[in-house]
């Protein structure tokens, strides 16, 4: 994947990317039977290059990323990251591509948010735990 890249302080986190970068795959890591894409962000301040593993939400070649932080009151650092360089790398299974984020809402939100809760129903209770409208971007 892409060198220099830095593993998350978040033990869970750091143990799901390294176990990816070992194998080379996506395939086989999952958080709660559900699949993974491992994407690689650009920080907004630092420049350093850090890895995002997040649950797999695809549709016709394009992905989501939900900011969700489990529901938590604030946007989990990497959304940040995504706003301020949308340039983003993903790795689906074997696949790495690269791709540019977009915020989405309206409509297009709805659309993709139905699709999150399909591939990770959890998603549906972090919306009520915060008071905050959970962020999506579109990658394609």
């Amino acid at each position: 994947m892409t060198e220099h890249a830095e593993l998350s302080p978040t033990d869970w986190v750091r143990q799901q990317t390294e176990k990816i970068l070992e194998q080379g795959t996506t395939d086989g890591v999952q958080v709660q039977g559900r699949p993974i894409v491992l994407f690689t962000t650009t920080g907004a301040k630092s420049g350093k290059r850090r890895y995002v593993p997040l649950m797999r939400v695809e549709e016709n070649g394009k992905y989501l990323m939900v900011a969700s932080k489990g529901g938590a009151p604030e946007h989990p650092a990497w959304y940040h990251n995504v706003k301020a360089n949308p340039t983003v790398t993903a790795q689906d299974g074997e696949v790495i591509r690269t791709l540019t984020a977009r915020e989405i809402s309206g409509e297009e939100r709805e659309h993709w948010w139905a699709l999150a809760v399909a591939a990770f129903p959890p998603y549906a209770e972090y919306q009520t735990k915060t008071d905050r409208l959970i962020p999506a971007f579109v990658l394609e």
